[in-house]
């Protein structure tokens, strides 16, 4: 079960934005990731719990930013439940879309495991609802996924397989490239691994 440490920041300016405290591992429906944040002076800022099938999709999804709450799952597109600060008032959405996206380096294992793509698949249109921080706040996006390089290197634990994909925002054609091995990001736009405590988990 790996454990470890991703730090956040502004992939334009670099600003910090926070720290996740992480662990996941592959279960007996799926995969499993829970993480804590904390802000640069270490105050919490939130928690992440998702939950995948064996399919990749999301069983289940549940966010907390400051006193913002959601809670989703893969349900006619994917639906769910978004809860302000007073606890008071409860908004319902549904988008016909394939998943979850968000800050967390866990929704980028997601959809690459929902895509499961290889070297020689085309590349892959995804449609996906972003909670954007700090309320949560969510938005449909759309996505290009290609698997560009899956390269093998020596470890002491064996081979690790490191992929990389390249990621293309479908309104605005900005690109970027994700490394994923196993199911740790190893580098992403805002997004740096500061600690691993155990090897990545590899999916079968």
């Amino acid at each position: 079960m790996p454990r470890g440490r991703y730090s956040l920041h502004d992939p334009h300016d670099h600003t910090p934005l926070a720290e996740e405290h992480f662990q996941c591992a592959p279960g007996p429906s799926g995969w499993r990731y829970v993480s804590r944040l904390t802000g640069p002076a270490g105050e919490h800022r939130g928690s992440v719990d998702l939950a995948l099938d064996d399919l990749g999709r999301p069983l289940r999804l549940e966010l907390h930013a400051g006193d913002w709450q959601v809670r989703g799952a893969a349900l006619d597109g994917v639906t769910w439940v978004r809860t302000d600060p007073t606890g008071l008032h409860a908004t319902e959405g549904n988008v016909r879309a394939h998943a979850f996206t968000g800050t967390s380096p866990a929704f980028l294992v997601a959809t690459a495991r929902l895509l499961r793509l290889t070297p020689s698949s085309a590349a892959t249109r995804v449609r996906l609802v972003a909670f954007t921080d700090p309320v949560l706040a969510p938005r449909t996006v759309d996505q290009s996924w290609a698997l560009v390089n899956s390269e093998a290197h020596a470890t002491d634990n064996g081979p690790l397989t490191v992929d990389e994909y390249q990621v293309t925002a479908l309104d605005t054609g900005e690109q970027h490239a994700v490394h994923i091995a196993g199911d740790i990001v190893l580098a992403a736009p805002g997004i740096e691994l500061e600690d691993l405590e155990s090897p990545p988990s590899r999916f079968d």
